[in-house]
């Protein structure tokens, strides 16, 4: 026979964990839906919500040349950042070393996935120099700190970023 102590005991430990699994869960889902909304995207079911929530915590972080940290980033370190952070992979620090080293370069837009990345050439310079890269989430959509707005998600199909596209990357 359990002494009614010990009875109440383990009938509260039970409650407790209940109600407290069910807390954390509720909290859990009020974050990632705040990151979607943060990002203007819906989630899915397949989705990286690690991803998700990581850019959604870099939004409107300024954007500083050679920046590393939340208080100003560029756009290579936000990408690397992320890289290590969500997939646990390092990558370069530059956007060209980047896709040269750790990309399998994608020549069609088609062919992107969420967490693979997009190149660009803002610089004016031959087709296929690249001074710019952000991750792409879905939808056209992608991550990356603009040099006059900081960190944003911004649209494939923009005029800027067809113009300045040159290629996208799956990290190896």
């Amino acid at each position: 026979m359990i002494p009614i102590n010990t009875r109440y005991f383990i009938i509260f430990m039970v409650v407790f964990f209940l109600f407290s699994c069910s807390g954390t869960r509720l909290i859990e889902k009020r974050q990632t839906d705040a990151a979607y909304d943060a990002l203007g995207l819906k989630k899915e079911r397949k989705d990286n919500v690690l991803l998700y929530k990581e850019a959604a915590s870099w939004l409107h972080v300024p954007h500083v040349e050679g920046g590393t940290s939340r208080n100003g980033t560029d756009c290579s370190y936000l990408v690397q950042y992320i890289y290590k952070t969500v997939y646990e992979k390092n990558i370069k620090r530059n956007s060209l070393a980047i896709l040269q080293s750790n990309c399998r370069k994608l020549k069609n837009k088609t062919q992107l996935r969420e967490g693979d990345l997009v190149f660009f050439n803002t610089g004016n310079k031959s087709r296929s120099y690249i001074n710019h890269v952000g991750i792409y989430l879905k939808y056209n959509k992608f991550l990356h700190a603009s040099t006059s707005r900081g960190v944003i998600v911004s649209d494939l199909n923009e005029d800027y970023y067809r113009k300045t596209w040159v290629c996208g990357g799956r990290v190896k």
